[in-house]
């Protein structure tokens, strides 16, 4: 077992409600417009995964650059802009805009500038259900299922094969500045959960929702959780593993089950 059951609970907990709250904003947002009026991007729902992997790639050659020359400001500040936009969409569903633009600045610069594990977990659980909200609308579930297999493998490669995802994380996990959820269990050891494994399952459940109900969308959370409980279940310490090929499978078999209902 990677963690103790009390850290694994907390992780499979705050990826659930993550989830949950994700499929509420995106439900919102099928429907009215995003704050600001910020607009959605505008791809082909059924060619959609092709943009998204290539921001995805650029995304990330973009992370590996500033590891290289250490450019922790640079880093610093393109996190803070991120955070910042997403949780806007996200806060602006609950509260006034203006309201929700000044608690997603805030939230924002505490986690990027200083740094609290609570306050950090809080941002992580909001943030997705903007980033969600945004490309949803352009995602079919033909898209959605060749992104994730695209994800899946890549995430693969990056963790067995170049191992820059690990060198990413570690990078992320010392500066405190991480996309994805950080929970400390020791003086020294974090416990981690990369941001893309809490987003693309809540693309998934997302888009469910948008072409099914949201008890379908429900369900695929349930799945997708369970299959990162069993991910953390049989992973070892001190090692990391793809979770998407997991998350993905989950994604899968939550499917099948709506469909059989």
């Amino acid at each position: 077992m990677k963690y103790d059951y009390k850290i694994t609970s907390l992780i499979l907990s705050l990826f659930f409600i993550a989830q949950f709250i994700g499929l509420f904003i995106i439900a919102h947002y099928l429907t009215q417009a995003l704050p600001y009026n910020i607009q959605k991007p505008e791809f082909e729902p059924a060619t959609s995964y092709i943009p998204i992997t290539i921001m995805i790639l650029v995304a990330t050659g973009i992370a590996i650059i500033l590891i290289r020359f250490k450019a922790s400001k640079l880093w610093k500040l393109w996190f803070f802009i991120g955070i910042s936009f997403a949780l806007l969409i996200s806060f602006s569903v609950f509260i006034p805009q203006v309201f929700a633009l000044i608690l997603a600045l805030i939230i924002a610069s505490i986690k990027v500038f200083k740094p609290n594990y609570i306050v950090h977990n809080l941002g992580e659980v909001f943030m997705y259900g903007g980033l969600a909200a945004l490309f949803v609308p352009i995602l079919s579930l033909t898209s959605i299922f060749i992104l994730l297999i695209i994800i899946s493998v890549y995430d693969m490669i990056a963790v067995w094969k170049t191992k820059h995802m690990i060198k990413l994380a570690k990078y992320q996990s010392k500066m405190r500045v991480f996309a994805g959820l950080l929970i400390p269990y020791s003086k020294d050891k974090t416990a981690i959960l990369g941001g893309g494994d809490i987003g693309f399952p809540l693309f998934f459940a997302g888009t469910v929702l948008k072409y099914s109900s949201f008890l379908n969308a429900f369900i695929v959370v349930i799945f997708t959780t369970i299959a990162l409980g069993i991910l953390l279940y049989y992973a070892k310490k001190n090692k990391f593993y793809p979770a998407m090929p997991f998350l993905s499978l989950g994604c899968l078999a939550g499917y099948l089950v709506t469909l059989l209902i």
